[in-house]
């Protein structure tokens, strides 16, 4: 599968991976964000300087599940996007 299948398998809400990373529960998925608004929790108030409970719109981004099985946003590498061993994972 390349990059531009998986572009499309993602807005159709699977789970992406590839053969070559390096632990195998790895995965993309998109995060949809929140595009009416959340209230912040204080984790957030600190890094944007905005007060806690204050309600901010979040664009939807691409989410990876890293290798010590936390979350974080991602943007992919050269590598990735010319990649051709993606896979949908469950």
């Amino acid at each position: 599968m390349n990059f531009s299948d998986v572009l499309t398998a993602i807005k159709e809400r699977q789970k992406l991976t590839r053969d070559g990373w390096n632990w195998s529960g790895q995965f993309v998925v998109l995060q949809d964000g929140y595009p009416d608004g959340i209230a912040i929790n204080g984790n957030t108030a600190r890094a944007t300087g905005l007060g806690e409970g204050s309600v901010c719109r979040f664009r939807p981004y691409l989410m990876l599940r890293a290798a010590d099985e936390s979350f974080v946003p991602w943007v992919p590498t050269v590598s990735d996007v010319l990649a051709e061993d993606w896979k949908v994972t469950t």
